[in-house]
């Protein structure tokens, strides 16, 4: 499962980002936001028409993602929803 998958409110864990190409600038730059493996993620709220973009909340600090980057974090087994 990749992070688009995930429902709105749920948390997982980060399992790893898919690079593309070899020095794939946009996996590295999602490794040095903090999608890196074992750490907790979250789906805030998703974007009208489609879901573009996503806010996401990892290690404190949200980022909106666009549906293409979402899709190169893989997931570890979902946690289940946030209260």
């Amino acid at each position: 499962m990749t992070l688009l998958d995930l429902p709105t409110g749920s948390t997982a864990t980060v399992a790893a980002v898919d690079d593309v190409h070899a020095n794939d600038a946009i996996a590295r730059r999602l490794r040095e936001l903090g999608f890196v493996a074992g750490e907790p993620v979250r789906v805030v709220t998703r974007g009208p028409f489609g879901g573009d973009p996503l806010l996401v909340q990892i290690a404190g600090t949200r980022f909106a993602l666009r549906r293409v980057e979402a899709a190169r974090v893989r997931l570890a087994e979902s946690t289940g929803a946030q209260p």
